[in-house]
């Protein structure tokens, strides 16, 4: 793989490329953007060498799209149309559902591979990109079968040499799974930051009391709401689901709370203290 395209340069595809680079230094990373800007930060930042355009990926041995989910779904076909015979083209999107559907039927569906690298932060953008980001982290690949096996197996390896462990998953598993481990942190860290805010407006004081489990809860809230609302458009039906759970686990606190029932409540507490040892197996 000596001619690497980038299709959004942001936190993920940024990250992609510095740890790619770093790898294998002769490999030519090319920037695509729809904004000029954005290619200029990526330039002056080194994640990439050269600006491109999708015309250019006549040349590509891979392509790493990494933009919102509903663009994706837009220009993953004309992507499949454009790249030689021996190219292969993988996506980095959150839900995986409808961007493995819009390619079922395309001729060139074994040169492409979904996949969904679960690492990040709250930032985007070009200086949102580090090194290491995705050392020990999972990378989720879908309908792997459907890709043509030395492609799969040199992206697989390159993925697994920047530090990343590969799990196999139907697309339809993942949106589900993905919607209460992401989706639903983000949504309750939005929704967290929102109630602060509205009232904030009449206790000036609030923030200067905010400590770090506040800060760390509400991390998510500065999210990109450009990234996050196709997200939750894409996988609506599994949010939704998420929600109703979750809506339904805070009214029964709030019940034993106005029921003085605090030893149900240590109770709950107690027993979903669990989580750390089940965290704990997964770092």
């Amino acid at each position: 793989m000596k001619n690497i395209y980038s299709i959004g340069i942001g936190l993920i595809g940024g990250s992609l490329a510095k740890d790619i680079k770093e790898l294998k230094p002769e490999v030519i990373i090319h920037g695509i953007s729809r904004k000029e800007s954005t290619l200029n930060d990526a330039l002056a930042l080194n994640l990439i060498d050269k600006k491109a355009t999708l015309d250019d990926l006549k040349n590509a041995d891979l392509v790493i799209i990494s933009i919102p989910v509903d663009a994706t779904v837009k220009l993953l076909p004309t992507i499949l149309d454009l790249i030689p015979e021996t190219g292969l083209v993988v996506d980095a999107g959150s839900t995986k559902v409808d961007i493995c559907k819009v390619v079922e039927n395309h001729p060139k569906r074994r040169n492409f591979l979904a996949m969904h690298p679960i690492a990040g932060t709250e930032h985007s953008g070009p200086a949102a990109a580090i090194s290491g980001l995705f050392q020990g982290k999972t990378n989720i690949v879908c309908e792997v079968e459907k890709t043509t096996f030395k492609l799969q197996e040199k992206a697989l390896k390159l993925f697994s040499d920047i530090g990343m462990r590969i799990r196999y998953m139907n697309p339809e598993a993942h949106d589900k799974h993905i919607a209460y481990v992401s989706h639903l942190s983000h949504i309750s860290s939005f929704m967290l930051g929102k109630t602060v805010i509205d009232k904030e407006r009449n206790e000036r004081d609030i923030f200067d009391m905010a400590g770090s489990g506040f800060a760390s809860t509400v991390r998510l809230a500065k999210s990109s709401p450009a990234m996050w609302t196709p997200i939750f458009k894409q996988n609506k039906s599994n949010v939704i689901e998420t929600l109703d759970e979750y809506i339904e686990n805070l009214t029964h606190f709030k019940e034993l709370m106005e029921q003085d029932n605090f030893d149900a409540i240590y109770k709950e507490m107690e027993s979903t203290n669990y989580i750390k040892d089940i965290l704990n197996g997964i770092h």
